[in-house]
């Protein structure tokens, strides 16, 4: 990073606000404060300053806190309460409108929205803050602000189910900045709040390498993981002497699997293929594989290429028809699916 570039990230959280989310009213508060604790603890390791925003909706939508230097946040507590109906789409152009205000002189400004619902749009044609009153006419209205945002805006939505991700590629949320979170319970909001964290991370790296914006935040497929972003994570590749690529011909514990292939096993030493959504901890490594030659690529900045955070999160494979996701196990009875490979470094 040149010494006299100055990084000033603009994140903010549009959070939900209606009735149906009084049930995870305490998690909604907890799932904040901990982003907002992460952003505190990134900015000064990376050496950008982030800068806060929280809008909260239901039949209105009201900002609670406005480019607040993360470093100084307050809890949420005192500020979100639940009841009412879901002016998803208000609160959506109220945020980017607003935050379009915010002064962008001297040094490289990045502006990251997440928008939290549980629910589908119900309120938006009612709301003193939408610019229509016609429902028809506010999707177009948040279609032509995405598309016409400058590169250095990304907004992303999670929404409760397939339907809500319709609406909101109707809205002209790019796919790769939608993701569906079980809206039932805390656990399936912890996830969601995991998903944030990851797209967070994702994006501060990439900010220290240039990147100003991205229509891929919650992506780990071919818009995250291709040839270009893999040089431009600086990842370095394998000598092809030092590991084995071994198909798995039946469902095994990886251990065994490693021996009755002929080869010795030692812990961390051998990488399972990713093929389903499972958490992977804070210090797991990550080899990323290239179909077309059996090259692999590893190294610290593989994790920071996926967008996974120092902590414990869920990861999903996306579809990449070029390159596969190997994830290191520490566990002798890890259990290989059939029809994938496994790496062994050596």
């Amino acid at each position: 990073m040149s010494g006299n570039q100055n990084y000033i990230n603009h994140v903010a959280l549009v959070l939900d606000a209606s009735s149906s989310m009084s049930h995870l009213r305490g998690k909604v508060v907890e799932v904040a404060d901990q982003q907002i604790a992460y952003l505190a603890r990134r900015s000064q390791e990376l050496d950008q300053e982030t800068r806060v925003t929280v809008y909260v909706f239901s039949n209105k939508v009201e900002c609670v806190i406005y480019d607040k230097d993360v470093l100084r946040m307050p809890s949420l507590k005192q500020m979100y309460r639940a009841g009412g109906m879901t002016a998803l789409l208000a609160a959506t152009l109220k945020s980017q409108r607003e935050l379009a205000q915010t002064a962008q002189l001297y040094g490289d400004h990045s502006f990251l929205t997440f928008v939290l619902t549980d629910g589908q749009e119900n309120a938006s044609h009612r709301c003193p803050d939408a610019p229509a009153r016609d429902p028809r006419e506010l999707v177009q209205a948040v279609a032509t602000m995405i598309e016409t945002q400058e590169d250095n805006w990304t907004l992303a939505v999670l929404v409760p189910d397939q339907m809500g991700k319709r609406e909101a590629m109707q809205c002209g949320f790019p796919k790769d900045n939608i993701a569906v979170w079980d809206a039932t319970s805390t656990q399936g909001l912890e996830e969601a709040g995991q998903a944030i964290l990851k797209a967070t991370e994702n994006f501060m790296v990439g900010r220290s390498k240039g990147i100003r914006g991205s229509r891929a935040v919650f992506s780990i497929g071919a818009e995250a993981v291709n040839k270009k972003s893999i040089a431009a994570a600086g990842l370095t590749p394998v000598d092809p002497s030092r590991y084995h690529l071994i198909p798995v011909a039946r469902e095994a514990a990886i251990r065994d699997w490693v021996v009755e292939s002929g080869h010795t096993y030692r812990t961390g030493c051998a990488y399972y293929q990713l093929s389903k959504s499972e958490k992977i901890q804070g210090r797991k490594r990550i080899a990323v594989l290239e179909k077309k030659t059996d090259q692999v690529y590893t190294g610290p900045e593989a994790r920071a290429l996926l967008g996974l955070p120092d902590t414990e999160v869920r990861v999903k494979p996306d579809h990449n028809d070029e390159f596969t996701i190997f994830v290191q196990s520490t566990s002798v009875n890890r259990k290989l699916a059939l029809q994938t490979r496994l790496l062994l470094m050596v």
